[in-house]
């Protein structure tokens, strides 16, 4: 099997691809961070592994290393855009428009700039799934986290928009909301964070659900039940909920 997959030098990413190397699978990694990307190829030794560095709001660069995964291993059977940041943003602060910049276009745009070079291939080849990491923060939004829960909520929306443009192709858009998982990502979080999984876990749950061709899976159990219930939730109720909720840090971008 052929695995393409952003954000694979630490978290989900690595986890996944983790998870794939023991499945003897053609493996393409792509991250910012050369120097992790290199220790987790040389912890996947002998699988069959593309490393490529780069940031997935560069479109040219996403560009290039598709080029040269289909060029090594042919058309992908698995596309999953992994890469995301969060930041603790508040639109009062000047300061903060750029993080709101790097939010949005790493976890939006990035999707779209990892998905595009290969969908020709995987149109020929009738075959293959484009995975794309969302969130849960997705579903309702969260203060302190309007740049994050905001660039989730398009995720989600453009996932299922794709996936009526593929209809009929072969091609599989499997949309995945985790819940909290033990990442660096979430290490910053100063509140409490109900179901929190271990990466591998995750990793385990998210392949089961490509493999079956989900279309939206949210993990674990729980958080797709509280999620749902949050979804339904009256908008003066959830406002009077989350008034007071502890939120994410900001770090200017």
């Amino acid at each position: 099997m052929n695995v393409f997959i952003t954000g694979a030098s630490s978290g989900i990413g690595e986890a996944l691809a983790r998870h794939y190397a023991a499945t003897g699978s053609n493996l393409g990694l792509f991250a910012r961070r050369e120097a992790e990307l290199a220790r987790v190829a040389a912890a996947l030794a002998p699988a069959r592994i593309a490393v490529y560095a780069g940031d997935v709001r560069d479109a040219p660069a996403l560009a290039l290393a598709g080029g040269d995964f289909l060029a090594r291993f042919g058309a992908p059977d698995v596309v999953i855009a992994n890469a995301g940041v969060s930041r603790g943003t508040v639109t009062d602060f000047a300061e903060d428009m750029p993080a709101f910049a790097e939010v949005l276009g790493t976890n939006v745009l990035g999707i779209v700039h990892t998905f595009q070079p290969f969908i020709a291939a995987m149109r020929a080849a009738r075959r293959g799934a484009l995975v794309g990491i969302a969130s849960v923060a997705g579903f309702r939004g969260i203060p302190g986290s309007g740049a994050y829960g905001a660039s989730k909520a398009a995720a989600i929306n453009y996932l299922e928009s794709l996936r009526v443009e593929l209809r009929g192709s072969g091609i599989a858009v499997v949309t995945v909301c985790p819940g909290y998982v033990e990442t660096p990502m979430t290490a910053g979080n100063p509140y409490r964070m109900p179901f929190l999984m271990r990466p591998e876990v995750a990793a385990r749950k998210i392949a089961r659900a490509i493999a079956r061709r989900r279309r939206f899976y949210v993990l674990p159990w729980q958080m797709a039940l509280a999620g749902r219930a949050l979804r339904w939730l009256p908008r003066p109720l959830h406002e009077r909920a989350f008034a007071r909720v502890k939120v994410k840090p900001r770090r200017p971008g």
